[in-house]
């Protein structure tokens, strides 16, 4: 534990804190919708497949509003994005706060275009928090930063309530002190000291034009202004997003795509922290389906399963420093698999299936942790530019999950088909780890020997 101490007191403790507060407060907006689903969508007449969508929307948005934040963090100072994300995540509910009359699908989805903002502070709030440690202390540091995904916790505990209490809008507006909160401990002891370049009135062009599209393409999903309608224009959704995000991108920074660990990546973290968010987002209306469990019950245990995924992910990083970050995703990944095999083959009771639940949240954290201890080692000139792109793809993968679930239940009455779709996809994962786990140590390597250079050096210059 003190070697621990040591290692978070070797940076800037202060800054770290600030970071993991604006992600966490962020990651409490983001999934808003998810625990009150059961109240939202009974009274808007939802069915299933709409469910999934209406609880996916902020998922995908901050999935996709990562990669510009990330490239504008490239170019602009950590806090100046924070504050600019906490004054749009406060828009929806200060305008559900002021509204008398309960909005559409449609009205409801655009405000979760604004709420995924929050979801994209996970590509400055990492950076931000890793820029004042060294190399060797990444992923501890990572770990605790990304554990502000803990926010989900108050999602189950506190908004639930509220929503039977007082109604679902006011529910959402109980966000706004934390909101408020964050900004202040930011503006107090936020710090960026990652080196910055490039342009930031192009960084800032490319978020507004991201969040502009994305609430064109939900408005032309909903409407057929496509020529797609039903389930394959929402699963065509993402694509189309992340199509135009990609082509904001300098064709510089696009060369990473060319890459087969940036997809591996992508697809890791669209299983890891896809997972987390997605079944965050879904896991109360999957329990109520699945068990019949009360609204409130269901939010609680909500709750615990994010806490758990949550605090294990420092653990995640931990291990990743012991004893290598393949080799903890490789675990992380197949016992996600068979999590989810079980529920695709299996009906588990109540309590057997909520202990795999849980399970399945160890191996999130377990991964989450693992995989972002390998990314600033494998990319240490494109750091803030992989967590925004990776990032994203574990927002995307977060859509999908209840998309896919609702529109199995819908189709099917069961969510079978859509757990094995999962397993199915968690078992690649963890062969690509397996074929790539040697370069990606060797890299890490090459990091930590360059970097004890580097200090060798300053401390002869300094004598």
């Amino acid at each position: 534990m003190s070697r621990v101490l040591d290692q978070l007191q070797s940076g800037d403790l202060r800054s770290l804190c600030a970071s993991f507060l604006y992600f966490d407060t962020g990651f409490t907006v983001w999934l808003l919708f998810g625990p009150l689903a059961p109240y939202i969508g009974p009274q808007l007449h939802l069915p299933p497949a709409a469910m999934g969508f209406l609880v996916a929307t902020p998922v995908l948005s901050g999935a996709l509003l990562r990669v510009p934040l990330g490239q504008l963090y490239q170019a602009w100072d950590g806090r100046k994005i924070a504050f600019m994300g906490i004054f749009l995540s406060a828009l929806p509910p200060l305008y559900l706060l002021t509204q008398p009359f309960a909005p559409s699908l449609a009205l409801l989805s655009l405000l979760g275009v604004l709420l995924g903002v929050g979801g994209a502070s996970f590509a400055v709030a990492l950076p931000m928090a890793g820029s004042g440690y060294a190399p060797q202390v990444q992923g501890l540091v990572l770990g605790l930063a990304a554990a502000g995904n803990i926010g989900a916790v108050l999602d189950g505990v506190l908004f639930p309530p509220l929503a039977r209490a007082y109604g679902w809008p006011l529910a959402i507006a109980a966000v706004l002190p934390l909101l408020a909160m964050a900004a202040l401990v930011m503006a107090a002891w936020g710090r960026d000291y990652a080196p910055k370049a490039g342009s930031v009135a192009r960084g800032l062009a490319a978020f507004a034009a991201t969040a502009a599209l994305l609430g064109l393409l939900v408005l032309g999903i909903l409407n057929g202004w496509f020529g797609v309608t039903g389930h394959p224009a929402i699963l065509l959704l993402p694509l189309l997003g992340i199509g135009f995000v990609v082509t904001l991108l300098p064709a510089a920074q696009r060369k990473v795509l060319r890459q087969f660990d940036s997809w591996a990546f992508f697809l890791i973290y669209a299983i890891t922290f896809g997972g987390f968010v997605g079944m965050s987002a879904y896991i109360a209306v999957l329990l109520i389906a699945l068990y019949h469990i009360p609204k409130i019950d269901a939010g609680l245990l909500m709750a615990a399963l994010a806490f758990t995924g949550a605090t294990i992910r420092p653990l995640g990083g931990l291990l990743a420093d012991r004893f290598t970050g393949p080799r903890a995703l490789r675990y992380a990944l197949s016992g996600i698999a068979l999590v989810d095999l079980l529920f695709a083959f299996a009906a588990p009771a109540r309590l057997p299936g909520v202990v795999a639940l849980f399970l399945l949240y160890v191996c999130f954290g377990v991964g989450n942790g693992a995989a972002f201890q390998i990314v600033p080692m494998r990319w240490p000139d494109r750091r803030g530019l992989m967590t925004g792109l990776i990032g994203a793809a574990g927002g995307i993968g977060g859509f999908y999950i209840p998309v896919i679930l609702g529109i199995a239940k819908q189709q099917t009455m069961s969510y079978r088909g859509g757990f094995a779709i999962f397993a199915s996809l968690a078992i690649v994962a963890a062969l690509v780890v397996q074929a790539r786990a040697d370069a990606w140590i060797r890299h890490a390597t090459h990091v930590r020997m360059a970097s004890e250079r580097t200090s060798q050096e300053m401390a002869i210059e300094g004598d």
